[in-house]
């Protein structure tokens, strides 16, 4: 929990008890789990969380004996991955690997949803946690946010950025970004993480907001440059890049997160053993020190600690929300 508390963006989260009860272990049906675990993730293959999780996967196997199937549906901000575990059986051998918009931000910006964020799954833990940043092709003329909203404004029509997704947290940035500067960005949504970097580091699109294990490889190529962060404090792998608050967007403070989610009615004693087994892998030192280089933070909780952390996160993007106006066309 330190790392959270120095980051100063997990503070809901770290006043709570760490010591939520549950049912005996005993009554957890017979050798659970004795067949392959099937977890849906709302984007592409070599997305950076479809990454981490396969990383998670390999560790669930070695303490379980069974392995973990991830099977990507991406599209849709998340809805058709969340429709597809509402469909299966409340067993828990199908999970969902929900993240940031797909629990607190759809709720606020689709009219409409087929999932209730509170009701239809049951948290198992929180999962990853970290900041973006935004990136833009190393063209263009502009080594800090101020020169890169006058490029902008001195280019209208001609300025967009990407998403990993539309109606995501790094579409959202943009809106946000967009608001706050007096600009107008086009935003060019895609599903996932790589053909947005893709489309960047080819000029396709002018930025992005993207997590910075995505772009830290062509950063460090020269192909694209980051002109902040969205942490309230700069990141420890970036020292030299400013972050959006010291940049005069405080706005911008965004952390994104994932938890992983089974269908409502899984009953307790299963929601249990998996909470536990996930744990015990994101508090090992293997995964801690796999995450650490990609900025990544371990989030290990109880069901009933995400609960609160999602219901507090959920009012913040609400309040954001409202202020930008936002609403999804989807």
């Amino acid at each position: 929990m330190k790392d959270m508390k120095r980051r100063g963006v997990l503070h809901a989260i770290g006043a709570l008890s760490l010591t939520a009860t549950f049912p005996s272990q005993a009554q957890v049906p017979t050798g659970f789990p004795d067949k392959p675990v099937r977890i849906v993730v709302p984007f592409a293959a070599g997305n950076t969380l479809d990454t981490a999780l396969r990383q998670v996967a390999e560790e669930f196997k070695k303490n379980t004996g069974q392995p973990v199937l991830v099977e990507n549906k991406p599209g849709g901000s998340g809805i058709i991955a969340a429709q597809s575990v509402m469909a299966s059986p409340a067993d828990g051998y199908t999970l969902l690997l929900a993240n940031t918009s797909m629990l607190t931000i759809n709720p606020h910006t689709f009219a409409k949803l087929p999932y209730d964020a509170e009701k239809t799954f049951r948290p198992i833990t929180n999962f990853l946690g970290t900041s973006m940043v935004m990136a833009v092709n190393a063209s263009v003329p502009a080594n800090n946010v101020k020169e890169f909203v006058a490029y902008a404004k001195a280019n209208p029509g001609k300025v967009s950025f990407a998403s990993f997704t539309a109606g995501n947290s790094s579409h959202f940035a943009g809106v946000i970004l967009n608001q706050r500067a007096g600009m107008e960005m086009i935003h060019v949504p895609f599903n996932g993480t790589p053909p947005a970097v893709q489309n960047l580091v080819g000029g396709q699109v002018t930025a992005a907001f993207l997590p910075l294990l995505a772009v830290k490889p062509h950063m460090d190529s020269g192909k694209v440059k980051v002109l902040a962060v969205t942490s309230p404090q700069r990141s420890p792998l970036m020292p030299n890049v400013a972050t959006f608050r010291e940049q005069g967007f405080p706005d911008l403070d965004i952390y994104i997160w994932a938890a992983i989610v089974a269908p409502a009615g899984t009953p307790d004693a299963v929601v249990s053993r998996l909470n536990a087994e996930f744990i015990k892998v994101l508090r090992s030192s293997e995964i801690k020190e796999k995450w650490r280089v990609a900025d990544f933070e371990t989030l290990p909780s109880t069901p009933e600690e995400f609960s609160k952390f999602a219901q507090a996160d959920s009012k913040r993007w609400a309040e954001a929300v409202k202020i930008s106006g936002f609403k999804s066309s989807e």
